[in-house]
């Protein structure tokens, strides 16, 4: 039964990965394919092309990750709660693709491993317990703080990018910020795989450490591979309902600001993956440095009841997440 498990916890992860970069495609193109930088077809090739690199270049935040959640138990129990994780995270992911908002794949992720560690303890199994300190410092914190940092950041730096292009013509400013739009969506996509694509291989990496397959001190080969391929198969399908929301219905946005939000958050995710190795949320903070950036601006911009509804979505993904974890273990557990 345990290899049963394990095997579906491999392929739960593979669908996880897969729906993330499906999911996710829209934070790197919306604004390169609103502000015709790029056209939808080559927007997604590229993405997808810098998605696999990302993720086959970096295995440091899946490790910390690994190490931070040590105390998942051993054994079924710990690979039931990663399967109704997966499930959690999953089932939320097609929910908000189907309503067109963004949210955060890793949040939902940690809700529904939460939750499902939660119904662990409630059935008098064993509990995740020994990393709270570390989960809450080095993981959820910065996860909180990335939107307000990436809107205060995107917001900001319109000040000086529109100083600088103050005696240029509009067209050439333009054409500049298209170009300079299509080099960061792809710095982007690079960054979303080397932060994002990292879960995965985290969440596989734990199941085999829990049925002795692996120490945790180092990536296997093959989980890498199996993480990037699937993120980047999943990106090439592309999820334009959320294009369409983050480059259509929440903010009007020129190229200048199109590629300030660009270039905020992909040296966000740059400086979170590489420096600091804390992990942050790509659509968090793509989303917010859109915001920022299309609220610099002489009149409001900014549609507000659509960014209500998507902060209702950000602030429900680990309750609701949560909840369902523990209901997915709950239904699992006869099986443990």
């Amino acid at each position: 039964m345990e290899t049963l498990l394990l095997g579906a916890v491999v392929c739960l992860a593979g669908g996880f990965a897969f729906l993330n970069g499906f999911h996710d495609v829209s934070n790197s193109v919306a604004t390169a394919v609103r502000t015709r930088a790029l056209t939808p077809t080559v927007a997604v090739l590229l993405v997808a092309v810098f998605n696999l690199t990302g993720a086959l270049l970096s295995t440091s935040l899946a490790l910390f990750f690994t190490e931070a959640a040590i105390g998942l138990p051993s054994g079924q129990a710990g690979l039931g709660i990663l399967i109704a994780g997966l499930l959690a995270a999953g089932c939320w992911g097609l929910f908000t693709w189907r309503r067109g908002k963004p949210s955060s794949s890793t949040h939902a992720l940690l809700g529904g491993l939460a939750g499902a560690g939660a119904a662990s303890q409630l059935t008098d199994g064993q509990a995740m317990a020994g990393a709270g300190q570390a989960l809450l410092l080095q993981i959820a914190l910065p996860l909180l703080l990335s939107p307000v940092v990436a809107y205060v950041l995107a917001y900001a730096m319109v000040f000086p990018a529109t100083w600088l292009l103050r005696h240029s013509a509009p067209g050439k400013v333009n054409r500049g910020n298209r170009m300079a739009q299509s080099v960061f969506a792809g710095a982007f996509a690079l960054g979303h795989g080397l932060q994002d694509g990292q879960r995965t291989m985290a969440v596989i990496l734990l199941a085999l450490v829990g049925t002795g397959y692996s120490n945790g001190s180092q990536m296997p080969l093959w989980v890498q591979v199996f993480a990037a391929v699937l993120l980047a198969t999943g990106s090439l399908f592309g999820g334009w309902r959320i294009t369409h929301t983050l480059a259509h219905r929440l903010v009007h946005i020129d190229p200048l600001r199109g590629m300030t939000a660009q270039g905020v958050s992909s040296a966000m995710l740059f400086v979170g993956a590489i420096s600091l190795q804390m992990p942050l949320s790509s659509t968090h903070t793509m989303t917010s440095a859109i915001i920022g950036a299309g609220a610099n601006q002489r009149f409001s911009t900014v549609h507000r009841p659509e960014l209500a509804r998507i902060l209702a979505v950000w602030l429900g993904t680990a309750p609701v997440t949560a909840l369902l974890g523990g209901i997915f273990f709950l239904a699992l557990s006869p099986l443990l």
